[in-house]
């Protein structure tokens, strides 16, 4: 199948959305924890933030990146015309 060049637009727009994402997660999972000694010295809530972003700061982060992958990319299969469901 030859990719024309709406196909080719629409996977890098999807890919740069991944990437992005993907960065998000990276930082609130590994750059959080490394720095971890520094971090505790700033206060969220009542903890500090290394503590609080392990507890559940993390878990937010992750649900609302799920939310914003889902929600961009029915955006962009709309406009593309590659959607599925209702219309």
């Amino acid at each position: 199948m030859q990719l024309t060049d709406k196909h080719r637009e629409y996977w890098q727009r999807n890919l740069r959305l991944t990437g992005v994402l993907l960065a998000i997660w990276f930082v609130v999972t590994f750059v959080v924890i490394w720095y971890a000694k520094e971090l505790n010295e700033i206060v969220v809530a009542g903890f500090p933030l290394a503590f609080y972003m392990g507890a559940q700061g993390a878990l937010i982060v992750y649900v609302v990146v799920i939310w914003v992958y889902a929600h961009r990319m029915n955006k962009l299969d709309r406009e593309y015309g590659v959607h599925e469901g209702e219309d």
